[in-house]
Parts: C-alpha cells; structure tokens; sequence
C-alpha cells in the first residue's frame, strides 16, 4: 500500500497540483494585499473618502463608532464593505487566471497533424488479391 501511494504522490499531476495550490494561495495573499492596500484607498477617496473594510449594518439597533466596536460589543452586524472587498479580490483573481491560461494557450503549440495510418497488413494483402482476380 505504501509503494501504490509513493507511486500515486509522485505522478506529475498531483505534483503539479500541489505546486499550483502552493502558487496560488501565495498569489491570492498577494492579490488581497492589491485590493485592501493599493486599489481601494484610491476608490473610497473617488467616493469622498469612504473606507470599505469599515462598511457595516447594525443589526442590533445600538449604536456603535466602527465595525470594530460593533464586534468587541458582541453586537450582530453584517459587514457589507468586507464583502465588496472580497468580490473585487475575486474578480482581479479570476481575471489574473483567465490572463494566465490564455497565454499558456497561445503559447502551446499546435500539435502536428499526423498522417492517417496506411493500410495493415491485411488489407494490401486483400487489395492484391482483389487486383489479382480482376485480371
């Protein structure tokens, strides 16, 4: 059983499997850090300064400064602005994979058509024969 593993784990696609679970939890950390860091503060300026991770609807009916203070009081909120965020992630990160499997798609190159296969054995055997008996 431990040979059948062995085998199994180091085929080439569960290697490269791994290596691009590895890749794109890397690049995801790096994407989130591109949203919340580079992209958004420059939106929610266009937006008369408004700070998206900090976007929240009490549901309690008390009333709380921030988000922060809303979850330290235990109170129930839906935090809207961490959800745009996360969208505007996923969107850059689909975008950033669509970009990369289209380019590795016009990189490939085309496989050369192959020949049809000619006639076995069998056949040319038949065909002369055939041509035999029509003499």
């Amino acid at each position: 059983m431990l040979q059948e593993f062995k085998a199994f784990a180091m085929r080439g696609n569960v290697v490269d499997l791994a290596v691009g679970i590895i890749i794109g939890g890397a690049f995801g950390g790096i994407v989130t850090s591109l949203v919340n860091d580079v992209l958004m503060p420059p939106i929610g300026l266009l937006m008369n300064g408004v700070d998206f991770s900090s976007l929240f609807i009490n549901l309690s009916g008390a009333e709380h400064a921030s988000l922060a203070a809303a979850k330290a009081a235990g109170a129930p909120v839906i935090s809207y602005g961490a959800f745009i965020n996360t969208v505007i992630n996923f969107v850059i990160v689909a975008f950033a994979i669509f970009l990369l499997v289209r380019t590795m798609n016009r990189m490939k190159k085309a496989e050369p058509l192959r020949p049809p296969p000619g006639p076995s054995a069998e056949e040319k055997l038949l065909a002369e024969i055939r041509d035999l008996l029509r003499k």
